[in-house]
């Protein structure tokens, strides 16, 4: 039998997962299951299975459902191990990490810093124990990646005590960065230059990077700063909460609630949806301003990430929004031209994967993430 790596990544609304050949980490098997919490998905080999689970339900339920179907779908491979994405690893952790009791410990206590992705990130590996008791689990920390900021970039302007405590910018969505960083020689050349790497998806933030290596980024202590996203408010005046809780009585928990959960496209399009497939086709002229808001806010990032990099080399859209819609891409090029990047409308419409036109001075391409490839090469130098 052929000895695999199980790949799992579980995002805020999603569970991605990969097969890979433990040899050589070449993908064996893919799939996704999407809109966990709604109508849940299974997306694998050109079809879609709507899960058989109630709409309301929950990662946990969605993993059962996984779990089960793997052990069938994987009949003739021998799991040797499996890695894992975790969002935060705080100050404890600057690379991936073999899984331990210990280790589990320092990640549960960092849940409240990534409440929509860690307690998600700690059942997948709970699920895979449960069927696979006796292989090794790795954890790949998404903050890893951008531990190569320097120290100016990483502080907030709060009493210094609270810095040195570990309240600082870890940044997030470091292993699709750190896979994008390993392509940029392919579009760029060795030396890519200053970069500026749009992630955009139901979470979604933006990263300076130059020659491959994190100057920057726009989310924070937790996952809620930055770009607007799927149901999170991104960058938000601190007195807003303060007023939620002070002046309308709300709870820190109901507050954290409408931040996190109810804002972003969801709360910009009155409820319409968080997704942007479903905004786009939309005639509502909410769904229509919470997309424009959307582009105006990574319009205003990237002139961030631009001051930041003294300039601007190229600009790379990937992850979901940033791979598959170009309507969102056109607005966003179209807020940059000021930089010196001209859309290809052609090249934009059929996905790149260079969007730019031949005279622009910066270069916009897309380029498809692949965070599970990652994991996968980190879990297997680990084991």
């Amino acid at each position: 039998m052929t000895q695999a790596i199980l790949v799992l990544n579980a995002g805020s609304s999603s569970v991605k997962y990969g097969v890979f050949a433990a040899a050589d980490q070449s993908l064996l098997a893919q799939g996704l299951i999407d809109r966990i919490g709604s109508t849940a998905e299974h997306h694998a080999d050109g079809t879609t299975t709507v899960l058989p689970i109630a709409a309301e339900a929950k990662h946990a339920e969605a993993l059962a459902w996984l779990t089960d179907h793997l052990q069938v779908r994987l009949d003739d491979l021998e799991i040797v191990a499996a890695g894992h994405r975790v969002v935060h690893g705080g100050q404890d952790f600057t690379k991936s990490a073999v899984i331990t009791p210990e280790v589990i410990e320092k990640i549960m206590t960092l849940a409240p810093l990534a409440p929509a992705h860690q307690p998600h990130n700690l059942a997948g590996i709970a699920a895979l124990k449960a069927v696979w008791p006796d292989i090794p689990q790795v954890a790949c920390f998404d903050t890893a990646f951008h531990r190569t900021q320097p120290r100016l970039a990483q502080l907030f302007a709060i009493p210094r005590e609270l810095s040195d405590e570990g309240v600082l910018r870890y940044g997030f969505h470091g292993l699709s960065y750190d896979y994008i960083a390993s392509q940029l020689p392919e579009y760029l050349g060795a030396q890519s230059g200053r970069v500026i790497v749009l992630h955009l998806g139901h979470g979604a933030s933006v990263c300076g990077m130059k020659d491959g290596k994190s100057v920057a980024t726009s989310m924070g202590f937790t996952a809620l700063d930055g770009l607007m996203m799927g149901k999170r408010s991104g960058e938000l005046d601190p007195g807003v909460i303060f007023y939620l809780v002070r002046d309308k009585g709300m709870s820190i928990e109901e507050a954290e609630e409408i931040v996190s959960s109810k804002s972003g496209l969801y709360g910009v399009s009155g409820g319409i949806s968080s997704d942007m497939r479903d905004l786009a086709a939309s005639d509502d002229p909410a769904a229509a301003e919470a997309i424009d808001l959307f582009a105006y806010r990574a319009c205003r990032q990237i002139g961030s990430m631009a001051s930041a990099l003294e300039g601007v080399d190229a600009i790379v859209f990937t992850a979901g929004i940033g791979e598959n819609a170009a309507n969102v891409r056109s607005k966003i090029l179209a807020g940059c031209g000021w930089l010196g990047v001209t859309e290809n409308a052609q090249a934009n419409q059929s996905g790149g994967p260079v969007i730019s036109t031949a005279d622009s001075v910066v270069k916009a391409l897309v380029i498809p993430t692949n965070e599970e490839k990652v994991i996968a090469e980190q879990t297997a130098m680990l084991i």
